[in-house]
């Protein structure tokens, strides 16, 4: 079940019940774009929006274009973490451009893109090998270039037909995905998996199944980016890859002392109990909205502070006004953060999982009663560490997690860990580049992650019919409280500054 709200301009809010066959629109909550953004209910005709069947092809692999390295690689210990040991969906959709001088319309995309796929395992050519499991537990990838999985399919709708804009949640979405069978298992098998997707009149999608292990969002970008790069005729990709994953492997004897109190914060022990019916949810951004929230932040700190940090505080502190919580409760947040750029010793080109965990927690009564500017300083605050031996000891915390996943963190008869679905746990694809991805011959014009996970909230951007850039913040929320949510959210989005 999807059920959607929409807050920007000239964008409509709806809630929408999602099958792969049809989505049916009720009333909508509708946010004006007016000078206090009051909410005003609006009714619409049911209506059925596209539906359609991807007609596949026989999957094959897709081998580098020529002879590569036989060896055996070593994963870091970010890389294999349990948590990481599930197939990623993303699906991209690009609008083939005009004939002209300089770009060279192929005449089928999938074959082009499937030519680029295999000129870039060329130097990726870990990602055509399969990973194993050692006797310790630990993955390593078997460089033998069998190859990714690839097959062609054909959709009887044209692009404009999903929606214009392109918002998702796409229809039938997993019709553009490829099949990577059980994705928690992923050893012995493609290590990537990609569909090209025909639509009618020159648009296509590519989806694609990623091991985690193998690369994080930045690095999953990166090798989509290499695709592209051969596609448009390039020699070798604009980024060259690096390996290089010694430098993020637990040091000998570990020590997690630094971040292990709060990793574990969000985890809990399984209890047996049926877990609470879960819907997915997508909440979008506008200018316009992100104005209104930062007029809550006074002073230096509502200037300064970043997009991400606005909208995390606001969400997590709604989620915290409707969870539950007694006013004493610790009321948590993480964020992963990539730590290129940030941390000297990552080489540019290195698309292995390259992150820390930010965790933030406060007693769900203050977070609720404070002004959201207290929830963006937490946020800052917590930001602000990307120190040496807060990345070694998140290397050092996941690798003394290995062998734990399904039992209890000290191992024995101790219940297994899961995680607690009350933390709200975000990743942020909105700075990773996608829009970048470009074939020359054919433009993105939406995508990210395809499907939802069962405990991390994933922002991602898009446009709206205006060209306003918006942030999509998607989540599984209780069906209990998704109501109470959406009118916190509302709530906040209207409310005067000087009196919230």
């Amino acid at each position: 079940m999807y059920i959607e709200i929409f807050f920007g301009k000239a964008a409509q809010c709806f809630i929408a019940f999602f099958s792969c066959s049809v989505y049916i629109c009720a009333p909508m909550l509708q946010l004006s774009s007016g000078q206090h953004h009051r909410p005003k209910l609006t009714s619409h005709l049911t209506q059925t929006m596209v539906t359609f069947t991807a007609h596949r092809g026989k999957p094959e692999l897709v081998t580098p274009a020529r002879v590569t390295p036989s060896e055996t690689k070593t994963l870091s210990d970010m890389d294999d973490h349990y948590g990481h040991r599930v197939y990623i969906p993303l699906v991209e959709f690009f609008r083939c451009r005009p004939t002209d001088g300089r770009h060279g319309q192929p005449e089928d995309p999938a074959v082009a893109v499937k030519a680029a796929l295999a000129e870039a395992l060329v130097h990726y050519y870990p990602v055509a090998g399969r990973m194993q499991e050692t006797a310790n537990g630990k993955l390593v990838v078997d460089c033998t270039g069998e190859g990714v999985s690839f097959v062609e399919a054909d959709a009887a709708v044209r692009l404009e037909e999903l929606g214009t804009p392109l918002l998702p949640p796409y229809p039938c979405v997993e019709e553009l995905l490829p099949d990577a069978g059980n994705i928690q298992v992923v050893a012995g098998k493609p290590i990537v998996a990609v569909q090209v997707t025909r639509f009618l009149g020159g648009g296509f999608a590519i989806g694609l199944q990623i091991s985690h292990c193998i690369a994080d969002g930045f690095g999953m970008i990166q090798f989509l980016k290499a695709i592209a790069d051969m596609a448009r005729g390039q020699s070798a990709p604009t980024a060259l890859p690096v390996w290089e994953r010694h430098l993020l492997m637990a040091r000998e004897p570990p020590d997690t002392a630094y971040v292990q109190q709060k990793l574990m914060s969000l985890l809990k022990n399984a209890t047996g109990e049926t877990p609470p019916s879960m819907v997915y949810r997508h909440f979008f951004f506008g200018p316009a909205e992100v104005s209104v929230l930062r007029s809550h932040v006074p002073g230096d700190l509502g200037a300064s502070c970043t997009r991400f940090e606005l909208l995390t505080a606001a969400i997590w502190r709604c989620r915290a006004a409707v969870w539950g919580f007694n006013d004493d409760h610790r009321a948590v947040l993480a964020f992963s953060a990539n730590v290129r750029r940030r941390w000297e010793h990552i080489p540019r080109g290195y698309y292995g999982n390259a992150l820390v965990y930010h965790v933030v927690d406060a007693a769900a009564g203050e977070l609720r009663r404070s002004p959201l500017s207290h929830a963006v300083a937490l946020i800052r605050d917590a930001k602000t560490d990307m120190s040496d031996e807060h990345v070694r000891s998140t290397a050092d915390f996941m690798a003394s997690m290995r062998g734990h996943y399904g039992r209890g963190c000290g191992g024995g008869d101790q219940p297994p860990m899961v995680y607690d679905e009350a933390a709200y746990m975000v990743s942020d694809w909105t700075r990773l580049g996608e829009d970048d991805v470009d074939f020359g011959w054919a433009e993105r014009v939406g995508g990210g992650v395809a499907m939802p996970s069962s405990h991390v909230s994933f922002n991602g951007t898009c446009r709206n019919s205006d060209g306003d850039e918006l942030v999509v913040a998607s989540m599984l929320l209780p069906e209990g409280v998704v109501e109470r949510f959406e009118k916190e959210v509302a709530l906040l989005l209207k409310q005067e500054a000087d009196s919230y």
